[in-house]
């Protein structure tokens, strides 16, 4: 298949999929006409970009989920590599909701104060609202 229709089919422009090729993510290869040529194993690689790109993952912590599919692998995670970068994600991602969860006691600490001091106490709250 050519760009355009990779692109289509992965749901990303083709100035995504040159951008993939110059960091090595994306094999580029030239038909006999020098226009570019992808395969299936292609828009694997590509869906398996965009996946971990979603869950928050930056492009080169998406290297090794590519290179264990290149390596011939059935999924990208069934590598030791892709594995270890699982673990420091999910390390990444604890120590974020451990910091979201300290500014939300403080700001529910800091609303409470502030109801307190209002005249005639807190206002009272709506049902509907919370």
């Amino acid at each position: 298949m050519r760009i355009g229709e990779l692109a289509e089919r992965a749901g990303v422009s083709t100035r995504t999929l040159r951008y993939y090729e110059t960091r090595g993510l994306l094999p580029a290869r030239r038909g006999g006409n020098g226009h570019r040529v992808y395969g299936d194993d292609d828009l694997r690689l590509v869906r398996q970009i965009r996946t971990l790109q979603d869950f928050g993952f930056g492009l080169e912590e998406t290297r090794p989920f590519v290179e264990c599919l290149r390596a011939g692998h059935p999924a990208g995670d069934a590598c030791p590599a892709s594995l270890a970068v699982y673990r420091r994600k999910l390390a990444e991602l604890d120590g974020i909701v451990a910091q979201l969860r300290s500014v939300r006691e403080q700001v529910a600490a800091q609303l409470s104060q502030a109801e307190a001091l209002l005249p005639g106490g807190p206002a009272p709250r709506c049902e509907l609202t919370g």
